[in-house]
């Protein structure tokens, strides 16, 4: 199967940059005033008869949405239930759901990619819990979001970020694969000359500098938040990591391609495919893209995770997206859609994206037809690496949308202040203190807290 290319990725990246700012896919500010006034809006009871169920897919890419068409269309063979596949951006989902329930004519599955969003349709009566399926399977850390005991979504993927190097060129320097942020740093001094560039690290306000580059700060122990969601990346155990992170940051500022500030997700797949820069964070996408359009670089490429600055831990950036029940009259035939397709079209899914679909159902990596995809064989490697995040107690696995001892709004309304994004800049460009940055940065966090 030809896998999603990079026209699939880049259209996807255009819609995301030119979505209104701030970033639609954590857009939890005006999504916290939308969600209340979902728990106003009564649907009525429509399509009840029609034996028809509406699915938003928040996955472009050609493969996926053909993946979900052929499912429909065998489920409609079988059962007699048509299944309509609407497909928009990832960052579109939650607006099109929103609009959806307002208009009386609610989406009967949908998909989300931030916990944020599933809590306000959870607490507005909107979803069905989905516990008793979720049940069924053993899953990865930190990804069930449970609201009140209850699973209200089901998670498809995780979409970590970790790191991706040149082999090649480390067996050229004479360089090791770094365990440390220090060993990091001057790795990618040594690899920038003759206009290439040892790293590229996204550091404008926006989601891609918060996925891509601050996988650091996990590795390093750094919590934003206690278990009364007060902030606490000011105090005294804190912040000298946040001021070494920053500090770190300034280091390889030399070693990172100009015009970083307007980077996103594309930006960097295109820079490593391209042959621009030695290091790259990203998911699963990025062995896809090069597959596709840079096969060379498929042997020369190595990975590893964000190291801390000890060489005593790592971590990867979180990252998921996964699908929801609506509460409509057909919640009963989704149910059953539901059951069906996670035990018989579940893996075609995955595979529609089977480096990037990272499976947070441990039963998945031991199952024959989803290992069978050659990419999965043919990438073995890689494919155990990423299921060592999910087992080895070692590795963190944080974001600062799922930050706190559970899942709530306020660490999303952290994350679309882009605080750190800021605290990143003023350090790089601005030449402010790294402890004044921090402390810059802690008072716009406490001004959503």
């Amino acid at each position: 199967m030809k896998q999603n290319n990079e026209l699939d990725i880049l259209a996807q990246e255009a819609a995301i940059a030119q979505a209104p700012a701030p970033v639609g896919r954590r857009d939890l500010l005006k999504s916290v005033a939308a969600g209340v006034a979902l728990m106003t809006v009564g649907a009525p009871a429509v399509m009840a008869q029609q034996k028809t169920l509406r699915f938003l897919n928040a996955e472009p890419g050609r493969d996926s949405v053909r993946a979900l068409r052929v499912a429909a269309a065998e489920y409609e063979k079988k059962f007699g239930v048509k299944v309509v596949i609407d497909t928009v951006p990832p960052d579109a989902a939650y607006s099109k759901i929103q609009a959806s329930i307002a208009a009386g004519a609610p989406y009967d599955i949908g998909t989300l990619a931030f916990a944020g969003h599933v809590l306000l349709l959870a607490e507005a009566g909107k979803l069905v819990p989905l516990t008793k399926l979720v049940k069924k399977h053993k899953w990865g850390p930190n990804i069930l979001f449970p609201v009140k005991g209850e699973n209200y979504w089901y998670p498809y993927d995780y979409n970590f970020c970790w790191m991706y190097y040149r082999k090649d060129l480390y067996q050229q320097k004479g360089l090791k694969v770094p365990t440390t942020m220090d060993q990091m740093a001057e790795n990618c001094k040594v690899l920038t000359a003759d206009g290439k560039f040892g790293a590229g690290h996204p550091v404008g306000a926006n989601a891609a500098t918060q996925w891509m580059s601050i996988g650091y700060i996990w590795a390093d122990g750094v919590r934003m938040l206690d278990k009364n969601f007060k902030l606490i990346l000011d105090n005294a155990e804190m912040k000298p990591k946040m001021i070494n992170y920053l500090d770190f940051m300034k280091k390889m500022s030399p070693s990172m391609p100009s015009g970083m500030t307007q980077a996103l997700f594309g930006t960097v797949l295109g820079q490593y495919s391209g042959g621009q820069i030695a290091h790259a964070p990203y998911a699963g996408r990025l062995m896809e893209v090069i597959e596709d359009k840079a096969p060379d670089l498929v042997k020369s490429t190595g990975f590893f995770m964000y190291p801390d600055s000890a060489g005593k831990a790592s971590a990867v950036n979180h990252g998921y997206d996964g699908w929801v029940l609506l509460n409509t009259p057909m919640k009963n035939e989704s149910m059953k859609f539901m059951e069906w397709f996670t035990e018989n079209h579940y893996i075609n899914f995955l595979h529609s994206a089977p480096l990037h679909f990272q499976p947070p159902r441990m039963d998945v990596y031991d199952d024959i037809r989803w290992r069978a995809h050659p990419l999965v064989e043919k990438h073995a490697e890689l494919v155990e690496f990423m299921k060592s995040m999910l087992t080895r107690k070692d590795v963190a696995i944080r974001s600062i949308d799922t930050e706190g001892p559970s899942i709530d709004l306020r660490p999303g309304k952290m994350f679309e202040t882009f605080a750190i994004c800021d605290a990143i800049q003023n350090v790089l460009y601005k030449n402010m203190a790294s402890s004044e940055a921090v402390d810059v940065m802690c008072a716009k966090y406490r001004t959503v807290l």
